[in-house]
């Protein structure tokens, strides 16, 4: 009877789907949470408030896209369903708008050092059978710096584009954030351009300087 082998490849892609469910819909639920708590129940009515990554899975960006990925080689970035916010029902539009906002990165960060007490704590333990578990918590660590950084760039439609429009609200900055399709042409753009390196090393800096 022969030995099935499992690539290397495929074992890192299996690895990193439940991180990348499991961050995605902290972020998400980071948003629904704040915006509930600000007098926005849209997300909540639509049962978004929940850490449930069945509730905040997109076909596309959640399965299709990183499968593309994976088979193809190329970077490609997934993303997760929107949570839909009404900035109208806010008592302070564009403060409250502003900390709905932010708190998507910023959860993806405090989740990252979620992963890095776990990795530490790991660390003072070397049986062999906890390799595998370490490199999953390493790569946890290192997605969600990604995401915190990647979702402050202001582009739309990335958080950061709202975060643009709420500290300079006006009919430009609107506009700029509703770019639509023009916005994400924009963000693959910026992606596959020279800037992307610069982009990838202050996530390195910031893992540096924060978790080494």
């Amino acid at each position: 009877m022969g030995v099935i082998q499992v690539s290397e490849k495929l074992i890192s892609f299996l690895i990193f789907l439940p991180l990348f469910f499991i961050s995605l819909s902290v972020h998400e639920f980071a948003h629904a949470f704040f915006a509930n708590k600000f007098g926005d129940d849209t997300a909540k009515k639509l049962g978004r408030l929940t850490l449930n990554p069945i509730k905040h899975i997109d076909l596309v960006g959640s399965i299709l896209m990183p499968l593309l990925a994976f088979s193809s080689g190329y970077l490609i970035i997934g993303w997760a369903k929107p949570v839909p916010v009404n900035r109208n029902n806010f008592r302070n539009p564009l403060k409250n708008d502003l900390i709905v906002t932010v708190a998507g990165p910023v959860s993806n960060f405090v989740l990252a050092f979620v992963f890095y007490f776990i990795l530490t704590a790991l660390n003072g333990i070397n049986p062999e059978g906890l390799h595998l578990i370490k490199k999953v918590t390493w790569l946890g660590v290192y997605f969600n710096v990604f995401l915190f950084a990647f979702n402050l760039l202001p582009i739309p439609p990335l958080d950061g584009s709202h975060i643009v429009y709420d500290l300079f609200p006006g009919k430009l900055t609107a506009k700029y954030l509703n770019l639509g399709l023009y916005g994400t042409l924009l963000l693959f753009a910026f992606i596959y351009s020279p800037l992307w390196n610069m982009f990838m090393n202050l996530v390195s800096f910031l893992i540096e300087l924060f978790f080494t």
